[in-house]
């Protein structure tokens, strides 16, 4: 009654009646119920995410974009962190479906198993990958590859040869496709990098600094190290730090993502930019499309270089 046309209420009441109630529930404060509106209508207007750790600073940051469009066409969005287990992802998405949620963004696809998603798909549950991607799958990603060409071709043009890698996760489309990105660029310029110097490890600051041990133990030292995100470079430059080494001085270093910290850091670190707000604010533009009954592509955003002290000297 007091949400129906003037048309269906004469049937039920009289207009007088009707603006006496809504003059209530306005005195009242009245707000409608999502879940018993959700019953009625089907739409809850609320979307669920999966995201691998909510105490990421780059997965906030696409998770800000996400909200920021949803609140512009006035949908909710509650988010989950899997902690990248795929038990506990599937758990947390059909706890999300049991909420009536009209779709998922889901921002923690593996590359070694697609099973929840593709059942998912398979099920008729909207849904569209943020950051990570999977074949089959509508995405919005960093254009990755490239951003990994983009800091290859940096650390050749200043002249390094001996060139490490900090690669990530193995099941992360982000850290294998930034690798694959710029292993190609060096193979396209005639330098191997050496299968042990690609090192695999957790997105975070201790991988880095165990990586950058591991590296700087060895007898034969890179001249340059690329990290596939800000957080390994990070915990790499305190590795250096400990072993008398400058980065930027001594050894280049190149991360990803250009999280608000690389600028500030005592030697300002070189990272490539992605656009993690736009990829979250997109992702969700691409779920209403679909909840439209469209069938969106999925969408690359440019990354971008930006050179700072860490990697600017010459080898």
């Amino acid at each position: 009654m007091l949400n129906g046309t003037e048309s269906e209420a004469r049937s039920a009441a009289s207009l007088e009646m009707i603006q006496r109630i809504r003059e209530l529930a306005q005195r009242l404060n009245y707000r409608p119920d999502p879940q018993a509106t959700g019953l009625r209508t089907r739409k809850t207007r609320t979307i669920g995410v999966l995201v691998p750790r909510l105490s990421d600073l780059v997965v906030a940051t696409i998770y800000e974009g996400i909200d920021e469009a949803a609140i512009q066409h006035r949908y909710f969005t509650f988010v989950s962190g899997t902690l990248d287990d795929q038990q506990r992802q599937a758990q947390l998405g059909e706890t999300a479906l049991d909420r009536n949620v009209e779709g998922l963004i889901i921002g923690d696809a593996r590359t070694d198993n697609h099973t929840f998603i593709n059942a998912l798909a398979a099920r008729g549950v909207p849904l569209v990958l943020v950051s990570r991607h999977a074949p089959g799958h509508c995405s919005v990603t960093c254009d990755d590859h490239k951003g990994g060409w983009l800091a290859a071709e940096h650390l050749l043009g200043q002249g390094h040869r001996s060139i490490a890698v900090l690669a990530g996760e193995s099941f992360a489309s982000t850290g294998v496709d930034r690798t694959a990105g710029f292993l190609a660029c060096c193979a396209a310029h005639g330098v191997s990098v050496p299968a042990p110097w690609v090192i695999h490890g957790h997105f975070d600051t201790q991988s880095g600094r165990h990586a950058g041990d591991t590296l700087l133990a060895a007898s034969v030292k890179p001249t340059a190290i690329f990290a596939v995100n800000d957080f390994l470079a990070i915990g790499l430059m305190g590795a250096l730090r400990d072993h008398g080494i400058r980065a930027g001085d001594d050894i280049a270093v190149v991360g990803f993502n250009d999280t608000p910290l690389a600028a500030e850091l005592p030697i300002g670190l070189s990272s490539v930019r992605s656009p993690m707000r736009e990829m979250g604010y997109r992702s969700m533009e691409l779920l209403l499309q679909k909840l439209g009954g469209a069938r969106p592509e999925s969408e690359r955003l440019e990354p971008t270089l930006m050179v700072r002290a860490s990697s600017q000297f010459p080898a």
